[in-house]
């Protein structure tokens, strides 16, 4: 029986059992950056489908960024917690970047602005197709003044820029 690569697309779909939440454990592979966020030992914190992301991804209009901390924040209070994992929402955000591109390589249209959603800090994604380069090409073609910071590209002032949640 030969085996199938899933698809950008497929992985982008919802998954069984989630969202889900849990109680936060230092266990956890996203403890350090839910800690970072405010969130303590045994506080609440959600997992979620890959669709909220999604959602969240695609309300940035042109001219506005969004960090994963920001769609974090926005989905936690959304279910009335503490916070988001982080690990999985970056999963997810890497997943419909990759599904978008897809799509239009098959002449399809996700509409999800993926470019738009930026790592904490206001970092640029290097796991985004095509990597950090594309994705400052992408960022400066709407306008974004990209600048270095060591070996990484970061949005230049981008505070001023991100969406309210």
């Amino acid at each position: 029986m030969s085996y199938r690569r899933k698809s950008w697309q497929e992985k982008l779909a919802d998954k069984k059992g989630l969202p889900k939440i849990l109680r936060l454990e230092k266990s956890f592979p996203c403890y350090n950056a839910v800690h970072k966020m405010g969130a303590e030992v045994g506080d609440r914190v959600i997992l979620v489908n890959p669709s909220e992301i999604v959602e969240a991804m695609k309300n940035v209009p042109r001219g506005k960024v969004i960090t994963i901390v920001e769609i974090c924040r926005k989905i936690a209070k959304k279910h009335r917690v503490k916070a988001c994992c982080s690990l999985t929402t970056g999963i997810f955000i890497m997943i419909a970047a990759n599904a978008a591109e897809e799509a239009m390589k098959e002449g399809r249209n996700l509409n999800i602005p993926y470019w738009r959603t930026l790592e904490a800090g206001g970092f640029l994604n290097e796991k985004y197709p095509g990597g950090a380069e594309n994705h400052k090409k992408l960022l400066e073609d709407e306008g974004f003044k990209v600048i270095q910071k060591g070996r990484k590209f970061v949005v230049k002032d981008y505070e001023k820029y991100l969406v309210d949640v």
